[in-house]
């Protein structure tokens, strides 16, 4: 697959949506993914509700054809925090090797990380990946898996050559 990688941010957030809220979140995950082998060609503010939140997972995945998408929000213990349920409805395969390297990386600064929720997946061929909500953890998570990514997307869409990367 060529590069740049398709791909979507989508912020859950009530008040973001309501625009009570200017989204930083969003806006770091663009700032990290630039410069970089992705682009942004989808990007939406919605609240946190589980079926719109399916439905554009789905919408941006099948019918644009996105190769990574990275949500921001609702992956916490509180009521309104859904994502998790509502990615993992669309996902064919779970990745729990991002989440779990995220959570790791978190635990370094806070036993807030515990209560994390986040999924990552595999929707046909496109990897969805729940980040936090906060810009900081956001900036903090992303920069832990960033580096994976690509390789990840590769194997996704079909790269036969092996991954180990180093001497036998």
């Amino acid at each position: 697959m060529s590069t740049p990688w398709k791909t979507g941010i989508l912020t859950l957030s009530d008040k973001g949506a309501r625009g009570e809220r200017e989204d930083l979140s969003g806006r770091t995950i663009r700032d990290l993914l630039s410069p970089g082998p992705f682009a942004v060609e989808a990007y939406a503010v919605i609240p946190d509700e589980y079926d719109e939140i399916v439905a554009t997972l789905v919408r941006w995945v099948d019918d644009r054809g996105l190769d990574l998408v990275l949500t921001t929000g609702g992956t916490g213990v509180g009521p309104r925090d859904v994502t998790p349920e509502a990615t993992r409805a669309v996902l064919h395969r779970e990745v729990p090797g991002i989440a779990e390297a995220m959570r790791w990386v978190s635990l370094q600064k806070t036993p807030h990380a515990v209560i994390s929720r986040a999924v990552a997946g595999i929707r046909g061929t496109c990897l969805v990946v729940n980040l936090p909500g906060s810009p900081k953890a956001v900036r903090e998570n992303l920069e832990a898996v960033l580096p994976a990514l690509p390789h990840a997307l590769e194997k996704i869409h079909g790269d036969p050559s092996d991954c180990a990367a180093g001497p036998a």
